[in-house]
């Protein structure tokens, strides 16, 4: 099936808690999503209820016009990796792909080899065996060898070094190149995944802040930088997100496009990573 995932609406409440409040968003066939926000955002609760990990207060998600709560035939076409592992701890690697083959039939057992190969995963070893690092590379894999139309990564790599990062990244873009699919990942590492991802969901406090294409979005935000004095005038009566201070210098970033009167400042784009931390800060109204 070659549907989208529509979320219409959707709440989650925990007591007085509101842990997801009126989320409605679309995520498309075959694209890169890079889903943000800060700790206790809402971030892993949405992921959970597309997943029928728990399910809604209010809403509803859909796929292909059918509702994906308690329905097999939609959650089969989706895959989550979790902090969680839900393989036996006494099990082996060999084992769980054999077992992942009998639940899942788009499981490749012997492309999820040939990633162990890559990682340097022993499929002989114990799940309770491995390291914090090679339990998420062990997640990575099963993930990554399951050939549904949504893959979903919660912080996916969790405890893994920079080579093995490196590594992750490259192989999804490879296996997105080569068998299509709409990958989500979930991440506090936003400066390692912008290069990777298309679009952006960006999440606070339960609320959709931003939900469009990357370049789109960076594209409506700027900086300004030079004398705090003239960057001030500039900055007044314009939507100022933040402010960096360098000595007698002032960095502004700004919502909107950069103004004809710029002149002694230097305009420029905002990287991912500054904008989602200016954007998400509670002091900003």
């Amino acid at each position: 099936m070659n549907e989208a995932i529509i979320i219409k609406d959707l709440t989650k409440k925990y007591g007085s808690l509101c842990a997801l409040d009126h989320v409605s968003l679309t995520l498309e066939p075959n694209h890169i999503y890079g889903l943000l926000g800060r700790n206790g955002a809402g971030k892993t609760t949405m992921l959970n209820l597309i997943n029928n990990r728990i399910f809604p207060t209010e809403g509803e998600i859909l796929y292909g016009n059918e509702n994906v709560t308690e329905n097999s035939s939609a959650q089969n076409q989706f895959f989550l990796m979790s902090e969680d592992t839900y393989y036996p701890e006494n099990m082996r690697v060999q084992e769980a792909f054999l077992w992942t083959s009998k639940f899942h039939p788009s499981f490749d057992p012997e492309y999820a080899k040939s990633l162990a190969d890559k990682f340097q995963l022993n499929i002989k070893s114990r799940s309770k065996n491995l390291s914090t690092g090679y339990r998420s590379i062990f997640k990575l894999i099963i993930a990554l060898s399951i050939n549904v139309p949504f893959i979903f990564f919660d912080e996916p790599v969790l405890g893994l070094d920079a080579n093995h990062r490196d590594l992750f990244y490259r192989l999804l873009l490879e296996k997105y190149s080569e068998k299509p699919a709409t990958y989500v990942l979930s991440t506090h590492l936003i400066e390692e995944v912008a290069d990777i991802i298309e679009d952006l969901i960006i999440i606070k406090q339960g609320k959709i802040l931003a939900c469009e294409n990357k370049e789109e979005f960076l594209s409506k935000a700027y900086t300004v930088a030079g004398e705090s004095r003239i960057v001030d005038a500039y900055c007044q009566d314009r939507k100022c997100i933040g402010t960096e201070n360098f000595g007698g210098l002032k960095l502004a970033y700004l919502l909107g496009r950069p103004a004809p009167d710029t002149q002694g400042l230097t305009v420029s784009t905002p990287d991912l990573q500054k904008l989602f931390i200016k954007l998400t800060n509670d002091d900003l109204l």
